[in-house]
């Protein structure tokens, strides 16, 4: 048995970790705090260490059940990801490495034409499942990246945006995606849209926008880029934030 001073070791370790890649995570955020901040939604599963840039600019780890509001930067580290369900329905499931803004979130039930939801897609990647806001009101409903702006037309689909930092991911053909903006529909359709001109892309299309000022192009699925989730973001096996890079809590007494 382990005694009471290896355990309290092993916990002191545990959060020094955790503290250490929140820091990571939210590195270079710097980014503009809002006015206003209200609730959009909550995390709903996460694995690894997920933290939180609040609007008045506190930093926090997020777990289970944690709210995430309007203003709000969620951030997951390299091992991590999370899943938030939006009080519309709406899920957006972060991959590793990823940083999403909710940039606006309105949503009354009585009021489909006062619907507002702005993400922003700041770093890496993630998959959307829209709600009840993405089918009565798909124009206000858009997904900000920097790159092009998406828009929806009730759909399953997923981004990634690559700027020297998707090397861990690899292509049909081989090696790393190039730097812009990777898309890809499961369900529905999404328009891309940039100083240039816009694209639509349906189910089973890729898509890829080098950058603002040029035009979004559609892609064979050979050439495209599927933004797959972790395994364990599909089918969660356990909830609530974990320690280590395997996932578990590595910390052997």
């Amino acid at each position: 048995m382990p005694t009471r001073a290896a355990v309290l070791r092993c916990s002191q370790m545990a959060w020094a970790r955790w503290a250490l890649a929140a820091s990571m995570a939210l590195a270079g955020f710097g980014l503009p705090t809002p006015v206003l901040a209200g609730k959009a939604g909550e995390v709903t599963d996460l694995s690894g260490v997920v933290v939180v840039r609040k609007a008045d600019g506190q930093s926090r780890v997020l777990a289970v059940k944690s709210d995430v509001e309007e203003g709000d930067v969620v951030a997951t580290t390299g091992n991590s990801y999370a899943r938030v369900k939006f009080a519309d329905g709406t899920q957006a499931v972060l991959r590793p490495g990823a940083q999403v803004k909710v940039v606006a979130f309105r949503f009354e039930e009585q009021q489909p034409k006062q619907d507002n939801v702005v993400l922003s897609l700041l770093k890496g990647g993630m998959r959307i499942v829209t709600g009840l806001s993405g089918k009565r009101n798909p124009e206000g409903f858009r997904v900000e990246t920097p790159s092009a702006i998406v828009g929806i037309r009730g759909t399953n689909f997923g981004l990634q945006f690559c700027r020297d930092d998707c090397a861990q991911l690899v292509t049909a053909r081989g090696g790393a995606p190039a730097n812009g903006l990777h898309a890809d529909v499961s369900d529905g359709a999404i328009s891309l849209s940039t100083q240039a001109g816009s694209l639509v892309i349906g189910i089973g299309q890729f898509a890829f926008v080098q950058g603002p000022a040029m035009l979004p192009v559609l892609l064979s699925p050979r050439e495209g880029t599927r933004i797959v989730l972790p395994p364990r973001a599909v089918s969660p096996l356990r909830h609530g934030g974990t320690v280590g890079e395997g996932g578990g809590l590595e910390c052997e007494i």
